[in-house]
């Protein structure tokens, strides 16, 4: 069995967003509630966001598009090594958000882990692309098996590496600043209230170790492999942290570093805005990633496929089934891959080799 697996509670999947609502236990006395619903301000579509926007509510209007392509590639096709590198063929993991046992049955359908939970994959290359806790039932034993699997890619000759996302930075302010008042720009606000808000689960908290915070904290923000510029989020906010991948990632474990509550709170609003890539603009938002950092397309997680598809309505909306995800979504002239399959309002968890054939 995997590393982590069964240590959290069991959790009722349903087809309905109501993942994305305040937990139960907010309202609950207990050591994780020491503050109120900080802000009732609801941030605008896209990056519209007003001056001082706080990301203490869900974010995620309803979008209707039809910009948007949905690659399916077939699961059986061969992972060829990449030609003339010497390196395997490369992949990449969209939001896991504490789904455990799915991660595992997704990387097992690709061949990357054997029937024992253990790196099968020899000199393959494996890129997460952040969100590994919260609304799901097992944060920590996802965290503990890339952990894991890091150093087994690592034996065999390949890799297994990941990136910071915004829910990493939530998790880290959390434990660090509890229910400490940062500068939201629209009232109180602390970074245990927005945690509880956006799917924290006690259980993660609870086994939450000093391994697990060292190793968030040390996680890179944007990557370019094999001419794909990997990020977490899809929004233009990298470019105020630097003006190459080094200079970003740098100024990113600088501010974790330093352990200001306002300046980490500043970094996890920006890398919780979206929808930078959609609309009017959008694909001219990503050339000026790829121009200043690098790479020919952009590969994203953070925003749900079911949404930039207009698949899923709001909260309450119980009439339109399953979002039906079998593939991450090219958009913004095709510059932008999506990577975000909405396992937390029963999508699919995304595995995907790179490049698509599309």
């Amino acid at each position: 069995m995997t590393q982590g697996a069964g240590q959290g509670p069991e959790v009722e999947r349903t087809a309905t967003l109501r993942d994305f609502r305040v937990p139960a236990y907010v309202h609950e006395a207990g050591p994780y509630v020491h503050s109120t619903h900080p802000g009732e301000v609801a941030p605008p579509p896209a990056e519209t966001y007003p001056e001082g926007y706080t990301p203490t509510q869900r974010d995620l209007p309803v979008v209707n598009r039809g910009d948007t392509v949905q690659v399916t590639i077939d699961p059986e096709a061969a992972a060829a090594p990449q030609a003339n590198t010497g390196q395997g063929p490369l992949y990449v993991v969209g939001d896991v958000h504490g789904y455990l046992d799915e991660l595992v049955a997704a990387l097992q359908e690709k061949g990357l882990l054997d029937a024992a939970g253990n790196w099968c994959a020899g000199t393959a290359r494996l890129w997460f692309l952040g969100d590994f806790t919260d609304r799901g039932p097992d944060g920590i034993g996802v965290i503990d098996l890339v952990m894991r699997l890091s150093a087994e890619a690592a034996a065999a000759g390949g890799y297994c590496k990941a990136l910071m996302g915004n829910h990493e930075l939530l998790l880290l302010g959390a434990k660090r600043f509890g229910d400490t008042p940062v500068n939201s720009g629209a009232g109180t606000a602390t970074f245990q209230a927005a945690w509880l808000l956006n799917g924290g689960q006690k259980t993660d908290m609870d086994r939450l170790q000093d391994h697990h915070l060292q190793w968030m904290s040390r996680l890179d923000a944007v990557e370019e492999v094999d001419g794909h510029l990997l990020v977490h989020s899809d929004t233009t906010a990298y470019l105020d942290y630097g003006r190459s991948i080094e200079e970003v990632n740098d100024n990113v474990r600088e501010t974790l570093t330093r352990n200001d509550a306002d300046e980490v709170w500043d970094l996890f609003r920006k890398f919780t805005k979206r929808f930078s890539f959609r609309d009017e603009g959008g694909a001219d938002a990503v050339r000026s990633l790829l121009d200043t950092y690098g790479g020919t397309r952009i590969v994203h997680g953070h925003s749900p496929i079911p949404y930039l598809l207009g698949e899923v309505g709001s909260e309450d909306d119980d009439e339109r089934g399953d979002p039906v995800i079998e593939g991450p979504h090219v958009y913004a002239d095709g510059l932008a891959i999506a990577m975000d399959g909405g396992v937390t309002m029963a999508g699919k968890l995304l595995v995907q080799q790179l490049p698509l054939d599309t």
